[in-house]
């Protein structure tokens, strides 16, 4: 049986689609998710900084356990020793082990940066949002205490702070407090721009509020900025801690931080370097590789930028 020319011209139109081609299988498109994925793999440097950061995560929690000493334990039988089988990083003056001092330090440092960057970077999405989609005086008072914060002498409030109540979360507080005010005003300048587009505006018509036209979608569309901005503020915050901790301001005894270890070992850094070297060179590193992973996130999550093609 013959099958008339223009159906069969119909037919494969409907499988085929309008322009003679297979159809677009929806489920066969890739999510942002996946393409920013396969911008960040491509990437060698920011990669390796992704290794780099799982491996010293896992060697400050996990590493730790290896040993049988603590951080609390001296040998007195191995004072101010170099690297040993039994003493991995050496000993220092009054015989602790430095490998399980350095790990316990870089456990606080890395959940200090953490909690710190997470505090950042919310309040300022969270303030930087609000003020650009309300505006009126709620943009005013949120931007004079934007303002007022970025004069008040920081490291002097922690500095009288933190020794006074010795409390970790205080510390964390205040560190918090102090590095998101330049990222909620560049949050409120996009969110100026956002308010005005159509299904911004769609969804202001419908009667939708405004804090879940913010919550769904503006600052939905600003999550690159703020992961970028995150993983800066995860640097900064172990940085700041470790030049507040070296000063005494920062982690209190008995705890320790690689702030305090670094501080502990500066008088002896050239006659006993293991000292000085493992705790700085961990904070190095880290940082170093917290920065390939912001830089490389920065590439995939930017469209326009030639390293993510």
């Amino acid at each position: 049986m013959t099958v008339p020319s223009h159906e069969l011209i119909g037919t494969v139109t409907a499988e085929s689609g309008v322009d003679g081609r297979a159809p677009l299988d929806e489920t066969q498109v890739p999510g942002r998710a996946k393409v920013v994925w396969r911008r960040f793999r491509h990437q060698k440097t920011a990669l390796s900084g992704l290794v780099l950061v799982f491996l010293l995560v896992l060697m400050a929690f996990v590493g730790i356990h290896l040993t049988h000493w603590t951080y609390t334990d001296h040998d007195f039988n191995a004072l101010q020793t170099g690297p040993t089988t039994s003493h991995w990083f050496g000993t220092d003056l009054t015989g602790k082990d430095l490998f399980s001092a350095t790990m316990r330090g870089a456990q606080k440092s890395i959940v200090i940066g953490l909690l710190v960057a997470l505090l950042a970077t919310g309040t300022a999405a969270l303030v930087g949002s609000f003020a650009g989609y309300f505006g009126g005086w709620t943009d005013r008072i949120l931007m004079w205490i934007v303002d007022l914060l970025l004069i008040v002498p920081s490291f002097l409030i922690i500095a009288i702070l933190t020794p006074k109540f010795r409390s970790f979360w205080l510390f964390v507080l205040l560190l918090g407090m102090f590095i998101w005010q330049i990222t909620a005003r560049i949050v409120r300048g996009q969110t100026l721009s956002l308010r005005e587009r159509e299904y911004v505006l769609a969804a202001k018509y419908m009667g939708v509020g405004g804090p879940r036209i913010i919550f769904r979608h503006v600052l939905p569309n600003l999550a690159s900025l703020l992961i970028i901005d995150a993983t800066i503020n995860v640097s900064v915050a172990i940085i700041t801690e470790t030049g507040l901790s070296f000063f005494g301001f920062g982690v209190q005894p008995p705890d320790i931080s690689l702030g305090t270890l670094i501080a502990d070992a500066q008088a002896s850094a050239t006659v006993f370097p293991w000292l000085f070297l493992f705790p700085a060179g961990f904070l190095v590193l880290f940082v170093l590789a917290v920065n390939l992973i912001g830089n490389g996130l920065r590439d995939a999550l930017d469209p326009s930028s030639g390293k993510s093609q």
